[in-house]
């Protein structure tokens, strides 16, 4: 498998984008131990028109900056002050696209992501963007990183097809109003996997 090019980051469409990630395999180094996950969930939030983005209206904060960094970075998040939130900043400076990452597969380090929740057994498919970042150690201050770097990084792995998706509006962004309908989300349908 090949590690994604910054021109994957760097495409203009992040609805596109976030469909495109289902099936990738989103990898973490940290302390030299490798864990991964294939990605089964996303969302995609476009930017200063969408009101469920954190850029919405061009809000530029101290937390949202990176947004508007160039596409291959990661924006990590806390939220709640407990968990952190992985997304991939997309598109060219100054657009604050991002695709937030709400599930994974498990594949590689599997007991080290045990460690990371206390023992407790991996599922299937851990879910919920809080869940994914924890088992693949993924922290708040891991905000910036380069996804072309050598601590968190993406891979090709298995194709979805349409078929094989469902699209949905996003999860819990009901104070974005008629956006909080947008088909954003893209969950990759395990059950018809081959």
């Amino acid at each position: 498998m090949s590690k994604l090019k910054k021109d994957f980051y760097l495409q203009q469409d992040v609805v596109m984008i976030a469909r495109e990630l289902l099936g990738k395999l989103l990898v973490t180094k940290f302390n030299g131990h490798i864990t991964s996950g294939i990605i089964t969930e996303t969302e995609a939030y476009n930017g200063v028109v969408d009101k469920a983005s954190h850029a919405y209206g061009n809000r530029r904060t101290k937390r949202t900056e990176i947004m508007y960094h160039r596409g291959g970075v990661a924006y990590v998040y806390l939220c709640y002050g407990i968990h952190s939130l992985f997304n991939v900043v997309t598109n060219e400076k100054d657009i604050p696209h991002a695709v937030l990452i709400r599930s994974v597969k498990p594949m590689d380090g599997i007991k080290w992501m045990q460690q990371r929740r206390d023992g407790r057994k991996i599922s299937a498919n851990v879910e919920g963007p809080g869940n994914v970042s924890k088992v693949l150690g993924i922290h708040y201050s891991h905000t910036g990183l380069d996804l072309c770097g050598n601590s968190i990084w993406i891979e090709d792995a298995v194709h979805v097809e349409e078929k094989d998706m469902m699209i949905t509006p996003r999860i819990g962004v009901d104070y974005a109003g008629e956006d909080a309908l947008l088909p954003y989300r893209f969950v990759f349908s395990q059950k018809k996997e081959k």
